[in-house]
């Protein structure tokens, strides 16, 4: 089973089949762990601001709206992209939680068969030990 930590797999091979993250992954991992904190925020609160601070810098407002509308298109680019690496991280996490409860039913069911055999021999045995109790009685042991 791999080791999940905050969500994300803690990144060690360690045996299962799983990779060792590579760098690009753990800085995405990183940053998409970053999108959603105050400090992205206030951030981005600061870069729109700065953008129509251009309007002192002389920029027309008409080239203020299309840096504005570039940098809003390209953002919602990777907001979708970072969404949808935080679902597939989620889906695999579950996906490994179902086969670890899996396993677990499977042990359970496992479990239930034996303690049914052990109480079958049980009652064989309480079977035997009446005939033996009877074959004593009469005598023939």
């Amino acid at each position: 089973m791999m080791i999940v930590k905050n969500g994300h797999t803690n990144g060690n091979g360690n045996g299962n089949g799983h990779h060792k993250l590579s760098f690009l992954e753990k800085i995405s991992i990183k940053l998409t762990d970053w999108i959603g904190t105050p400090y992205s925020l206030i951030a981005h609160s600061f870069f729109f601001v700065g953008i129509f601070i251009l309007y002192l810098f002389g920029l027309s407002t008409d080239k203020i709206l299309l840096i504005l509308t570039t940098a809003v298109s390209l953002e919602a680019i990777y907001l979708s992209i970072f969404i949808q690496m935080t679902v597939n991280r989620a889906t695999e996490s579950l996906e490994e939680v179902e086969e670890d409860i899996e396993d677990i039913q499977e042990e359970e069911a496992e479990d239930e068969e034996a303690r049914k055999v052990i109480l079958h021999i049980g009652k064989e045995l309480k079977l035997i030990q009446k005939d033996l109790e009877t074959l004593k009685k009469k005598g023939l042991i």
